[in-house]
């Protein structure tokens, strides 16, 4: 089976339980160091599917790997590659499939609520949950992309997530781990102190009932990349 490329664009957002759940499954990966200015692949073909994790970044910046990543995602799309994005990684299927990245009303930091919308493509993905706890960090929102179906909402950020046929894209984090809370946490100690609104919490609040919270989101997540490794198998 071909590798799941794994993009990784800041060195404290990689992929968390994802990773874990693809060495549980005996799926081979290769982590991609963006932030390390590692050589992007020059083609997607020679991967079974593409993940892309998130970073303090805007899509919108003049960064030199932006425009070759947007290019790698179209590739995969039209070549049935699928396609998974996380908070900035879903922000790159939006703009690379046509859609916009803008400013969000309220910064989204900690834990929050995410309801799962009422249609036929939300089921397949997240079963019979209409909501979940989720994890954010965000200050940017996307567009859904033509074609996009909406699958998750906030009562701060209207699209969390849009599925395009085998392609996942999220503006919320359902990759934490214990350690990635608490490290991120102390990296953006001074985000939380300079940010408010009703979106935005404590250190000490995110890290409240912790074990729980990842234990409660890692069973999401890992409804979510069942889903999504199913359609690897023909790409591999």
């Amino acid at each position: 089976m071909k590798p799941v490329a794994i993009f990784r664009h800041f060195p404290i957002e990689g992929p968390g339980y994802f990773a874990t759940f693809l060495d549980s499954h005996s799926i081979p990966w290769r982590l991609v160091k963006v932030d390390a200015n590692e050589i992007l692949p020059s083609s997607a073909d020679q991967f079974s599917g593409l993940v892309f994790f998130g970073g303090p970044m805007s899509v919108n910046d003049d960064l030199p790997w932006i425009v070759p990543v947007l290019a790698l995602i179209r590739q995969a799309v039209a070549n049935d590659i699928p396609v998974l994005g996380h908070c900035l990684g879903g922000q790159l299927m939006s703009k690379a499939l046509g859609g916009a990245v803008s400013k969000n009303p309220t910064k989204e930091i900690g834990w929050g609520e995410v309801s799962v919308a009422d249609n036929a493509a939300a089921r397949e993905w997240f079963g019979e949950a209409s909501k979940f706890e989720s994890f954010h960090w965000h200050g940017e929102n996307f567009t859904l992309p033509d074609g996009a179906t909406c699958l998750l909402s906030s009562p701060y950020c209207e699209n969390q997530a849009f599925a395009l046929n085998m392609h996942l894209g999220m503006q919320c984090h359902v990759e934490m781990t214990e350690d990635m809370v608490k490290t991120w946490c102390q990296a953006g100690a001074e985000e939380i102190a300079g940010s408010s609104g009703p979106a935005v919490q404590s250190a000490a609040a995110m890290q409240r009932d912790l074990v729980n919270r990842v234990s409660a989101l890692n069973q999401i997540a890992h409804r979510l990349y069942e889903k999504w490794v199913s359609g690897l198998m023909c790409n591999g």
